[in-house]
């Protein structure tokens, strides 16, 4: 047994297959992918996934058979990036990439069988798993170093698309511009998507490598209200890891909304509520500080000119938030705290801020007592109403923070947002998996 990978067979042995997973991406890039496909299978039996063990038992049976050996590379990596696993197809890609043809199972995108995948459809999925762990150089890279066997349809824009996460605007723009326009309806919603993208960029360029609100903007659509005030010189660049929320940070998020609405010139008829306890009494809280009428959300027509508000989209009701992906006319939607490790599915017109760990308000929390133990808080089971009232009647000033975060104003907001205001707002809410080009540090 390799002493790289001593860990995750134990970590397997005591039951732990998430930690075998974290283990094993850890070692994943130094090791050839036929020395991981035991642990791998064995990891797949544990958990039930049949498809990823027979694929991981192929490659770990006949590593020395070049040709074979290349089939099950492929096959592997595939199966793994199937089932979440990417960062372990990367090795296994690049190894079946470099051994040319080899035998196929299936199709990238669900292309039509053949007897063989030629190297682009290697190349391909191998720009798949870089870009699932958000490798975005790496795959522009890769996708640029074999241009002469790749196509417009997906491959320029998976080019394009990475360069775009990788903060290469110019490329991006180059690459795109280049590319015929995709026959059909399947790629016609990924080429929106770049276009907005890059008109965005055009209408507010981002400032630099750590200028996360232009960065979010340009990729997602969405507005940015506030920044972290922690951890800037740390590596958090305006995003949090870990917040416990407060009434007052509600309140102050909603009012940095109202700098935002103002600047852009937008006027909501009313407050659309979602109908989780959480986002119900945001959106109350809303209604009351703009002087709106409020009413559960209905998808379509009913929330024309509407402000959708949502605490968390993660919490929410998912069919409701698949909903949201279409835009009313007027429609606005508000998230206040949104996830950036595992993005909701939509992205929100305008968002509080950016955390990978939140604790609500109103959830249970750690306390220190009387007697300095640290113990578990309860719940605050308060009906929405009641919540609401709290974050409208709570202080909405900042939190000062450490001191080393620059200076966010409103002024600096609403300057932002105006300059926005011809390419926001438009077009669907497309999730964008990826943090981008401005790196924070994150749990595990």
């Amino acid at each position: 047994m390799r002493s790289d990978l001593a860990k995750a067979w134990e970590l397997l042995d005591a039951g732990d297959p998430q930690g075998a997973v974290r283990e094993l991406r850890r070692v994943a890039d130094n090791l050839p992918a036929a020395e991981l496909a035991p642990v791998v299978r064995k990891l797949a039996e544990s958990v039930g996934i049949d498809e990823l063990a027979d694929a991981a038992g192929a490659l770990a049976g006949r590593p020395a058979d070049a040709g074979a050996g290349a089939g099950a590379l492929y096959a592997y990596g595939y199966a793994c990036i199937e089932h979440g696993l990417s960062e372990l197809a990367v090795p296994a890609l690049r190894e079946a990439l470099r051994a040319g043809a080899v035998p196929a199972k299936r199709k990238l995108f669900g292309r039509g069988g053949g007897r063989q995948v030629n190297p682009r459809q290697v190349l391909l999925e191998l720009a798949v798993a870089l870009e699932d762990g958000e490798r975005h150089a790496e795959a522009v890279a890769v996708l640029q170093e074999h241009r002469a066997i790749t196509g417009d349809w997906p491959d320029g824009y998976l080019l394009a698309h990475n360069a775009l996460m990788d903060g290469r605007v110019e490329l991006a723009r180059e690459v795109f511009e280049a590319l015929e326009a995709p026959d059909g309806d399947t790629w016609a919603p990924a080429a929106d998507r770049i276009r907005r993208s890059l008109a965005r960029a055009a209408a507010v360029p981002p400032a630099g490598p750590t200028d996360l609100r232009g960065w979010h903007y340009t990729l997602t659509g969405g507005l940015l209200a506030t920044l972290s005030t922690h951890g800037f010189q740390a590596g958090m660049t305006g995003r949090w890891a870990m917040l416990g929320d407060s009434y007052e940070n509600c309140h102050h998020s909603l009012e940095r909304l109202r700098t935002v609405l103002a600047a852009t010139g937008r006027r909501p008829s009313s407050v659309a509520l979602l109908p989780d306890r959480g986002s119900e009494a945001l959106g109350l809280a809303a209604a009351a500080l703009f002087g709106l009428p409020a009413a559960p959300y209905r998808p379509g027509a009913a929330t024309a000119d509407a402000l959708v508000v949502a605490y968390d989209l993660n919490e929410c009701d998912q069919e409701l938030v698949e909903a949201l992906y279409e835009r009313a006319p007027g429609e606005l939607l508000y998230e206040h705290a949104t996830c950036w490790t595992d993005s909701p599915a939509v992205s929100a017109d305008i968002s509080g801020l950016l955390v990978q760990h939140v604790a609500a308000p109103w959830e249970p929390r750690l306390r220190v007592d009387e007697d300095g133990q640290v113990e578990q808080g309860p719940a605050d089971d308060a009906p929405a109403a009641e919540l609401a009232d709290r974050i409208r009647t709570a202080t909405a000033a900042p939190d000062e923070g450490d001191g080393q975060t620059p200076p966010d104003p409103n002024e600096a907001l609403a300057a932002f947002a105006t300059r926005a205001t011809t390419t926001w707002a438009i077009g669907n809410r497309d999730r964008i998996r990826s943090s981008g080009p401005v790196r924070s540090s994150r749990f595990a």
